[in-house]
């Protein structure tokens, strides 16, 4: 079926007249009244036919007017569609996050971003650093927020990094290494409370302790969620190397306190990784940006 010829009945049908639409197109009325017997010939319909020095619809014309102003407001919901699309205000953005962002930086970012974006569609999987990374190599997300080193990531991965935190020894306040200066070796004694394997502080520890020649710490519990294992050493049992956002404000409470490790001061990246060479859907980027205006 010939739509360009259907787009100049529908423009006569909704204006009643070959004038107004060869005025609204910038079509010769001629041109126009071509079209349309070849488009009624197509059909094997009568559409039009004369009325005084007008025209009017048959009732089949009438039929296929409807029908046509259907199929003409559907194109245009699809191409507000693909406006909005292109320009981020719809869309999907699927997003893999450590604990660490997840719990205490993404609720405050999303909430800003649905305030701005509310029709945008979001997936959220709060994993361990391996998995997070995992995800986003095989492209079941669009992006991970990380917590970790930036020699860590592949190099099919870009990284941006946001900022730097520190990470802390903690125990309680009763612990007897409580706000004191103790060496490594010293530390690694005491039990500790710790996440999963593949949690990226887990694997920064045991690193560290390779690094100074120091026995691996003692892992006397386990738990796949940052919370447990800090009430863990809130209630006074062990202890936990941990970034210091997740902890600062127990500190500051005196529901912890921190160990001094001598000569051990060590940083985590906070960062957002993508997969390199491939652009993210404006969705996406609008996120980005948002975060990289508010990283705290």
């Amino acid at each position: 079926m010939n739509l360009h010829a259907l787009r100049l009945f529908h423009e006569i049908a909704k204006t009643g007249s070959v004038t107004r639409a060869s005025e609204l197109l910038n079509i010769s009325q001629p041109a126009i009244t071509a079209q349309i017997k070849k488009f009624e010939k197509e059909l094997a319909l009568t559409l039009l036919v004369p009325q005084g020095r007008g025209i009017a619809l048959t009732d089949a014309g009438e039929q296929v007017a409807v029908l046509a102003k259907r199929l003409f407001a559907v194109e245009q919901q699809i191409e507000q569609f693909a406006k909005d699309y292109g320009q981020g205000t719809y869309g999907q953005i699927r997003l893999a996050a450590t604990y660490l962002p997840a719990q205490f930086l993404l609720p405050s970012w999303l909430a800003k971003f649905k305030q701005q974006y509310e029709h945008v569609e979001m997936s959220i999987t709060t994993t361990n650093s391996s998995g997070a990374l995992k995800q986003l190599l095989s492209v079941d997300v669009d992006l991970a927020i990380y917590g970790g080193l930036p020699e860590d990531y592949p190099d099919s991965v870009h990284t941006e990094e946001l900022f730097e935190d520190e990470l802390w020894f903690v125990v309680s306040p009763s612990h007897k290494y409580a706000g004191r200066r103790v060496s490594l070796h010293e530390m690694m004694r005491e039990p500790f409370v710790m996440r999963e394997e593949g949690s990226s502080t887990r694997e920064r520890l045991l690193a560290l302790c390779r690094t100074y020649s120091a026995p691996a710490p003692k892992i006397a519990l386990q738990f796949n969620g940052l919370h447990e294992a800090i009430t863990a050493v809130i209630a006074g049992y062990g202890a936990n190397f941990v970034s210091s956002l997740v902890v600062r404000e127990h500190v500051a409470r005196g529901e912890l306190c921190r160990v001094y490790v001598e000569g051990i001061e060590l940083k985590n990246v906070i960062a957002i990784c993508t997969r390199k060479n491939e652009p993210l859907n404006a969705a996406a980027r609008h996120l980005v940006e948002l975060i990289r205006k508010n990283p705290l």
